[in-house]
């Protein structure tokens, strides 16, 4: 009998170890479309095309408004159950139609670029909501549960490792190129790195679906509402979410348009919060081997609160090396913040169940992100004739005084294990 299963586990070992090693390698081309089309050089493009900074802010809310779309993924994933076409399409389609928002000065009149642009923001981001539930559940079935910490913790130090690469050269190619010309090279990038990564997805496993134990489609739905432990830490990381959008979001606007900080010394300061965020999440996932998820999730607050707190330190000290350090530690913090998350919701969720609570996980925390920057700018409006201070590190001190108390009062109890 032993012979007879011997060969049995063997296998599953190697489509597990084969699809780990595809998730890897098609992270590597994500990154870079990811940190060239969305990352700090979107805003130049923004204004290339013309944009308000009121349309600005439309294009960055877009990606946590289009997660409210994951509840109708899924349910889609119960009638389709082939994942890996599944996220080969959705997931395509999203670095594609993404990719071509680089032909609208091309073909669409000007005065249309920013509206065209939004909507193809919108089309390609609702495919990625669709995207995030099939790929998400067939990592949590792809990756087993007793190196899930470390395995994402070493993937995301690679691909982050690249990221920074990516980064310096393309901030290189856009001081050394005219604007548009600038632009464009990104964008071939971008195209080329796109049909990488659709090719990669045809890498991955295709693993057996477990359906939702529910028949009734409302039953399933309500399934994560009446699960106490999951919405209580959901409501509580959305709470998190919202506050700490309130501030941390402006750091380079405050850095840029009320302290003139350089945007040579911008870029060296946020190279240093990505290099401790890379660094960070191997060890955040090596503790996930001997920690649990909620536990570590828990142990990250203190260090995104403090990064707050820090900016008060910039009206008594030298404001470079103060700098350096807040997003040092948000890096650090923020790493092990995003990398938890993922690991929450593939680990501490029913396995029958799973599509739909990752759509409301996302759904609520993607509500909550979309809110807490909008507020926030509304605040800083507001206070646009307040003495500097309060706008330079006043808010951000109070939203990390406000951190720390939620975190203290709160996060013990939503993030417990083995609550009734």
């Amino acid at each position: 009998m032993q012979q007879a299963v011997q060969p049995v586990r063997q296998k599953k070992r190697s489509i597990s170890r084969n699809g780990m090693i595809a998730a890897t390698m098609e992270g590597f081309p994500a990154i870079i479309v990811m940190l060239l089309l969305g990352g700090p050089y979107l805003t130049g493009f923004l204004l290339y095309l013309g944009a308000s900074s009121t349309q600005i802010g439309i294009v960055l809310a877009i990606p946590n408004l289009a997660n409210v779309l994951q509840i109708l993924s899924a349910i889609l994933i119960q009638k389709f159950q082939n994942r890996k076409i599944g996220l080969l399409l959705f997931g395509g389609m999203h670095r594609i139609i993404w990719t071509s928002t680089g032909l609208i000065p091309f073909f669409v009149p000007h005065e249309w670029w920013v509206v065209v642009y939004i909507f193809v923001t919108m089309a390609a981001f609702a495919s990625n909501a669709f995207g995030i539930v099939f790929y998400t559940s067939l990592m949590a079935d792809m990756v087993p549960a007793k190196v899930r910490g470390r395995y994402f913790g070493l993937r995301n130090s690679l691909i982050w490792a690249l990221g920074c690469v990516v980064l310096v050269i393309g901030g290189q190619i856009l001081d050394r190129t005219p604007e548009p010309t600038g632009f464009h090279i990104l964008y071939v990038i971008c195209a080329v790195c796109s049909v990488l990564n659709v090719l990669a997805f045809t890498r991955y496993p295709n693993l057996p679906f477990a359906p939702s134990e529910q028949q009734d489609m409302r039953r399933m739905i309500v399934q994560p509402f009446l699960h106490r432990p999951f919405l209580k830490a959901t409501l509580f990381i959305a709470l998190w979410l919202l506050l700490q959008g309130l501030s941390i979001p402006f750091y380079n606007y405050v850095m840029l348009d009320l302290m003139q900080i350089s945007y040579s010394w911008i870029s060296f300061i946020t190279m240093s919060q990505n290099v401790a965020m890379m660094a960070s999440y191997y060890v955040w996932g090596t503790l996930n081997m001997r920690f649990s998820t909620r536990t570590l999730l828990f142990w990250t607050m203190p260090l995104i609160a403090t990064s707050s707190l820090l900016w008060g330190l910039t009206s008594v000290a030298s404001a470079i090396p103060v700098l350096f350090l807040i997003h040092i530690l948000l890096g650090i913090g923020t790493g092990g913040f995003n990398q938890l998350l993922f690991n929450f919701v593939v680990g501490d969720t029913p396995k029958s169940e799973r599509p739909m609570f990752i759509a409301v996980f996302y759904g609520i925390t993607g509500l909550a992100g979309f809110i807490g920057p909008v507020l926030g700018g509304l605040v800083y409006k507001h206070l646009a004739y307040t003495p500097a201070w309060v706008r330079t590190f006043g808010i951000a001190v109070t939203v990390g005084i406000v951190l720390v108390l939620i975190a203290a009062l709160l996060g013990r109890r939503a993030l417990r294990e083995n609550q009734g």
